[in-house]
């Protein structure tokens, strides 16, 4: 093999070898899972005061949190699988809608509408006292 040749294969394979992590992460499902931890909630916490009241919501971090019934919270994905937009929360008609390019979801995670094709994860809530823990 001469020189050249043995160059421009270590260079090839070094290409390969340094992009392929990134390659392989790009369609891992570890991106669904974007929680480093368990969230927990204070509801007495005045930032979160728009829980206390049914068809409430509030933000924490990546997390959209609804108050969906008397003793009942929901946890999605704030950010839009489309665009990554913030998604916002509508009580009247029980939907998350993207201001971004109009996707609708449901507070199950469903696409209503699109353009988003994907749906909003979803969290277990565990509700202990007046705090709510999201994992």
């Amino acid at each position: 093999m001469e020189r050249k040749e043995f160059v421009r294969k270590v260079a090839i394979s070094s290409s390969v070898l340094l992009s392929a992590p990134f390659l392989f992460s790009a369609c891992s499902d570890d991106d669904d899972d974007m929680l480093d931890g368990p969230v927990t909630i204070d509801l007495n916490d005045e930032n979160f005061s728009s829980l206390q009241t049914v068809g409430g919501f509030a933000y924490a971090g990546d997390i959209i949190v609804i108050r969906s019934g008397e003793n009942s919270y929901t946890a999605l994905s704030k950010i839009c699988t489309h665009e990554s937009c913030t998604v916002s929360y509508n009580h009247s008609s029980n939907q998350l809608p993207c201001p971004c390019h109009g996707s609708v979801f449901s507070t199950t995670g469903a696409v209503i509408n699109g353009p988003a094709q994907a749906s909003l994860k979803v969290y277990p809530v565990l509700k202990e006292g007046n705090v709510l823990i999201i994992t």
